[in-house]
């Protein structure tokens, strides 16, 4: 029968197409649906600018992914078959002051601990304790990451059983601010620690953030920040690669409308132009929680209504991405040397007020800024001698003021551009070829899963996360009453950000289906 296959994966988000690809590698039919004439998701490079220059439009470096076994092991074969490579530069993040002074998180400890002992002393020896508490804890959080979450009653009652697991706990409630005030005494040293929860779309003052610091360092130092050659798309199109040398089908253009259910089991689905894929076995959806009711038919009304009621972060992503004549180089005339630099103001007061304001729908009064330009790591993402910017920073969907991102979006722009010559005087006119800006409405245009412009797709709070993630109803990657339906994307266990978390949702699938996944994953 025509336009009929085993499995069918609504979006090529990286989490569709890697639990997609393990169905294919395990010999199903799969046809992967992608809205877009583009594929990837968050997880794209594009020309945004000028030809020559390649831009990776929402993720830059690979992180999390890293310690999957979709990559340790390289079970898919991205590596070894499908020609993904990745840089792993020894210096991951590195903080500038406005006064021109550094601070430098390198992926060798003692390294790290002289940059810290600039500031303190007493802060050195306090992030050895850090990163070797951050050490100890990594195998567990990162066993943790690449499987369904453990049921939230569960995993609770089993940390309240011995000291170690009440100090975990404890620290998974406190804030970053808390846990960084209790460690370290040098306020540079806790705002460059702050901004780890800030790349979460978090305020160091929001309380449940502070294990991520631990995370954080536990994966930089272990595994570190991984450029993809040929930038962030490559990963998608390793994935995609893979999935068609495996006999299937990845397909753009096409919007899937209509997720079809007959007799309580999910059986294939409607594109908007009135064609109907069928599914003999399964559907996979990248299908924001919002969007969940209308996409699903017979969908039991209270998982509908408890999934359009989760919450959406109110720190949105406005991005820059530039193509520059020649490399950025600090005030002291130093070349940027980290995959990741955040610009930061003198006083760590500053930085916490203007997270404050992003909650109440305000513009952040001092910009909170982040950048990358990893053709320094990656030549060919830019013409020879030349570079690439892409720079973030965090402020409100809705503006108070009543103007559209559309019409304010070029203005806010040149404010961060005029914002980041402080740190970096060759951002000048004469250097930029050309720039592109995304505002959180053209986040939420590029993708389904960016409701508001949040990266994440929903926000990443305690009642939202683990097993409740998005709520305690859809914590498994499956749907009540709607069998054979699984749900992947950022708003899913992990949340968001490459963690190639389609795998623990084919391991799902693959139990479903009784398919040996060990056994399948050898012989692809």
């Amino acid at each position: 029968m025509a336009n009929t296959y085993d499995v069918v994966a609504i979006g090529s988000g990286h989490n569709g197409l890697v639990a997609a690809a393990y169905l294919a590698v395990a010999g199903k039919s799969v046809l992967v649906l992608e809205r877009n004439a583009w594929f990837g998701g968050g997880v794209v490079t594009r020309e945004l600018t000028v030809p020559g220059y390649r831009h990776d439009q929402h993720s830059m470096a690979h992180i999390f992914i890293q310690g999957n076994p979709l990559l340790k092991s390289d079970e898919l074969g991205l590596k070894a078959k499908y020609g993904l490579r990745y840089v792993v530069p020894d210096l991951p993040m590195m903080s500038i002051f406005e006064d021109g002074a550094t601070l430098a998180l390198y992926r060798d400890r003692a390294r790290t601990r002289a940059e810290i002992a600039r500031f303190s002393r007493r802060d050195a020896d306090a992030y050895d304790r850090l990163a070797s508490q951050a050490a100890q804890w990594l195998p567990m959080i990162a066993s943790s990451l690449y499987a369904a979450p453990a049921p939230l009653g569960a995993a609770t009652a089993l940390m309240d059983q011995s000291p170690e697991g009440r100090a975990l706990w404890r620290t998974t409630q406190m804030s970053t601010h808390d846990l960084l005030a209790t460690l370290f005494e040098h306020d540079r040293v806790r705002m460059h620690f702050a901004r780890v929860a800030g790349e979460n779309l978090a305020s160091p003052d929001e309380k449940a953030t502070a294990l991520g610091v631990y995370v954080f360092v536990g994966f930089l130092e272990a595994y570190g920040f991984g450029v993809p050659v040929g930038g962030s798309g490559s990963l998608t199109a390793a994935l995609i690669a893979c999935i068609r040398d495996h006999g299937g089908e990845v397909l753009a253009g096409v919007d899937v409308a209509q997720v079809a259910v007959r007799s309580g089991r999910a059986r294939g689905v409607r594109t908007r132009d009135g064609r109907e894929f069928a599914a003999k076995e399964a559907v996979i959806g990248a299908i924001h929680p919002h969007r969940l009711g209308e996409m699903v038919e017979a969908l039991d009304p209270k998982v509908a209504a408890a999934a359009a009621a989760t919450e959406i972060s109110p720190n949105a992503c406005i991005t820059i991405h530039a193509a520059l004549r020649t490399p950025l180089s600090t005030r002291a005339g130093d070349p940027l040397r980290a995959v990741m630099t955040e610009l930061l103001p003198n006083d760590y007061e500053i930085l916490r007020r203007s997270f404050d304001e992003l909650r109440y729908g305000n513009l952040a009064p001092y910009p909170l800024v982040g950048l990358g330009s990893l053709s320094q790591f990656d030549a060919s993402r830019a013409p020879p001698g030349a570079a690439i910017l892409h720079a973030w920073d965090y402020v409100p969907y809705a503006r108070v003021d009543g103007r559209t991102w559309d019409e304010a979006k070029g203005e806010y722009a040149e404010r961060m551009l005029e914002h980041m010559r402080r740190f970096l005087p060759n951002l000048t006119r004469a250097n930029i070829v050309a720039y592109h800006c995304d505002s959180p409405v053209d986040m939420e245009r590029t993708s389904p899963s960016f409701v508001h412009g949040d990266l994440h797709g929903i926000a990443t709070s305690t009642y939202q996360s683990g097993s409740h993630r998005p709520t305690p109803e859809l914590g498994q990657y499956t749907v009540p009453g709607v069998e054979r339906l699984y749900l992947v994307g950022p708003f899913q266990h992990p949340g968001g950000g490459v963690f190639g978390a389609g795998r623990a949702t084919a391991v799902k699938m693959f139990a479903d289906l009784r398919i040996d996944f060990e056994r399948a994953v050898r012989r692809g």
